[in-house]
């Protein structure tokens, strides 16, 4: 059964973050906060909501976010990890034309005007 499109889900980690995925983003994808670390109970909720469908983490590359993506690691090891480079710690300050550059490596479509090297 082929998967539907519209079936990819990111979870970051605040609305700056969501925002800042939007702005490249040409697919409908679901984007979902977490708004920072989650509770069990609440991870066990949104991973019974996300069983069949495609998902990508994408978190800060700092604590809180290592801290985030353990937790699915554990809980949720279906999902795909996407990693923004260190340097830029946080997915809501990493430029567009990077974050474009990571999700098109999942094969997540994003609006090409990103993916020109300014």
């Amino acid at each position: 059964m082929a998967m539907d499109e519209n079936h990819k889900v990111i979870i970051v980690e605040g609305s700056s973050d969501k925002k800042k995925v939007q702005t490249v983003l040409k697919e409908p994808v679901e984007i979902i906060c977490t708004n920072g670390t989650i509770g069990v109970s609440k991870l066990d909720e949104l991973i019974d909501s996300l069983f069949d469908k495609e998902v990508y983490i994408l978190v800060d590359a700092d604590a809180s976010g290592e801290k985030l993506r353990k937790q699915f690691k554990r809980e949720f090891p279906e999902a795909n990890h996407l990693y923004i480079d260190r340097m830029y710690r946080e997915v809501a300050t990493a430029p567009e034309n990077h974050l474009a550059t990571i999700l098109i490596g999942a094969n997540i479509d994003v609006h090409a005007e990103y993916l020109e090297k300014g």
